[in-house]
Parts: structure tokens; sequence; C-alpha cells
């Protein structure tokens, strides 16, 4: 390391250090610590907690459209994809089903959705964002109408699957834990495997992928099922922990995913992109809408002030990617 630091010098040495989730992670922890000199109750383990907590939805979501987005594809709908799920799911326990296997039932279910959606985008020949748009509708529509407009309730809370699932293990929420497992288990799946490179070389040139006899139908089909699957696993942690199903829930949740991963570092041109990125991005967007409670900022503010971080975030982000890859 010594002789490295003495061949390519000091700023060389720090561009070659940096890594893609030091900007935004550093964002992070800045945001907190301001936060919290201001509000030092907001440094709380509870507090803390849930805010990990409330960020694992999103950052699930967010977590799987990495995937779509490194192929320059757009998920919407993967809101509904959570509603939709959360609603069915609720509706099979309702009616006598076993929750594990209802949570089973929502994530096939989701898996076909987004299979769905890349099937009807290729053989149309429509961009998956105009595909996904209209199936997020038609996905949100279905779960209205299953729950008649209304909340799901009168599930049996005593049972095992949402004092396990909906409840904590070692202190933190159980969705926390899966969102970190999903995070490892997403990250090798895009850095180390054969479909993930086949999604990085899509996204990076397209006409290239297709003259190398690469799959990329297949590939588009498991990119966007893998993305409504992390939709589905989301509804299946909220309806284990508020123990209904609510087909109005996860309005604008595809924007907050797609908002994540942008600022983790995954770019809407493709070809590379970031999980642990995307779920600092979620926890980024979590710790804004929990810090503007404490600096009591009217509701009418919030989205002002969410969307000045995600610019701040992108920027500071950005700085740290052109010192990194500036020329020696």
């Amino acid at each position: 390391m010594t002789a490295s630091l003495k061949r390519d010098g000091g700023p060389s040495a720090l561009r070659h250090l940096l890594r893609d989730e030091t900007g935004v992670a550093a964002v992070l922890v800045l945001l907190v610590l301001a936060v919290g000199i201001a509000y030092p109750d907001f440094m709380d383990r509870s507090n803390l907690t849930s805010t990990a907590h409330n960020a694992s939805y999103v950052g699930l979501m967010a977590a799987g459209m990495v995937f779509a987005l490194a192929m320059r594809e757009v998920d919407l709908s993967v809101g509904g994809v959570y509603a939709l799920g959360m609603t069915v799911g609720a509706v099979c326990v309702r009616d006598g089903w076993s929750p594990w296997a209802a949570a089973v039932a929502v994530l096939a279910m989701s898996a076909a959705l987004g299979a769905g959606n890349a099937v009807i985008a290729t053989y149309l020949g429509l961009p998956t964002f105009i595909t996904t748009l209209a199936t997020a509708m038609l996905f949100r529509g279905i779960a209205l109408a299953l729950a008649e407009g209304k909340q799901i309730s009168g599930m049996p809370q005593d049972h095992a699957f949402f004092r396990v699932v909906g409840g904590d293990i070692g202190g933190l929420p159980t969705a926390v834990w899966v969102l970190i497992a999903a995070t490892a288990g997403l990250t090798v799946l895009l850095t180390r495997t054969r479909f993930g490179a086949q999604v990085r070389a899509v996204g990076s040139n397209p006409d290239a992928a297709h003259f190398t006899g690469l799959p990329i139908v297949r590939t588009r089909i498991k990119a966007m099922a893998l993305s409504a699957s992390m939709a589905g696993l989301a509804a299946v942690l909220a309806l284990a922990f508020f123990i209904s199903g609510d087909p109005t829930i996860g309005q604008g949740y595809e924007l907050s995913a797609i908002a994540a991963a942008i600022i983790g570092g995954t770019p809407l041109a493709g070809g590379r992109g970031s999980v642990p990125g995307a779920v600092i991005g979620a926890l980024i967007l979590a710790t804004v809408a929990s810090a503007l409670v404490f600096f009591s900022v009217p509701i009418n503010w919030t989205t002002f002030a969410t969307g000045a971080v995600i610019l701040a975030a992108v920027a500071a982000d950005s700085a740290l990617r052109r010192l990194r890859e500036r020329p020696n």
C-alpha cells in the first residue's frame, strides 16, 4: 500500500480508494449527525430503529429496481404490486388461508406480475415506462376492487407469522433483517453471477449484447420479475407488521424507490448499479422524513425538503465520482 501511494501520489490513491457508495453513505452519516446535534432525541435507539424499519419497504423495492434500471428499464408498477400483494395476502388470510401460504402466494403472484410486465413490453414493442405505468394503475385498481375500497382487518394476531415476521429479532424489526439479507444476496447476484453480468451488459450496450447473442428478452423478464418480487416481499412484511391490508398504501413508493436507486449510484443510462447504494438512498429518504418531524416542518413543505435532500445527495455523490474517475 505504501509503495502504491508513493507511486500514484496522494490524490490518485484517494480516487482509487473511493467506492461507488462512499458519497451517498457520507451524506447519510452527516445527515444523521446534523439532526442528532440539533435534536439529541433523534439519536435514540428507538427512533433510529423506527427510521430503519420505515425505510425497509422502499429499500427492498429500490434494491430490486437496481436490476431494472441497470438494464435501462423503469418499473413504475412496484407501488401497485405492493398494494395488491398486501391486499391479496390479507384477503387470503381473512378467508382462512395460513398466513405462511398467503405469503408464498403473494411472492409468486408478484414475480408473475413482473414477468408479465416484461412480456407485454417486449412483444407489444412498448417501453417498460409506459407498460408499468399502465399496470401500476391496473394493479392498484384490482386491489381497491378486492378490498371494496376499505382496509381489510380481522387477521389472527396471535399467529406465529405475525409475531415473527411482523415482530423483532435481536432488538431489530424482522423487516430490517430481511432488508440486510436481501441487500447482501442481491449484491452478489448483480456483481458475481452470470445473470448480473448479463443485466449490466444489456444495459451498457443493448446492440452489442444482441450481436453477441445474449438472451436479452429472457434477461429482461428475469430482471422485471425480480423487481416486482422485491415489492411483493415488502408487501408480505407490511402485512405481517400492520396485521391488515390497505389497498391505498404505497402511493408514490415507486418514485421513492427510483429516487433511492439513483441517489445510491444507479444511473438511468444503465450498465451498472449498486444495491447497497440504493438501500442507503432509501435510508436517506426515511431519515429526512423522520428529521422533518423533529424540526416541526409543516407537512406542505415535506415534499420540497425531501426533493432538496435528493438533489444534495446526488450532487455530492456525483462530485465524488468525478474525483475518482478524473485522469491522473
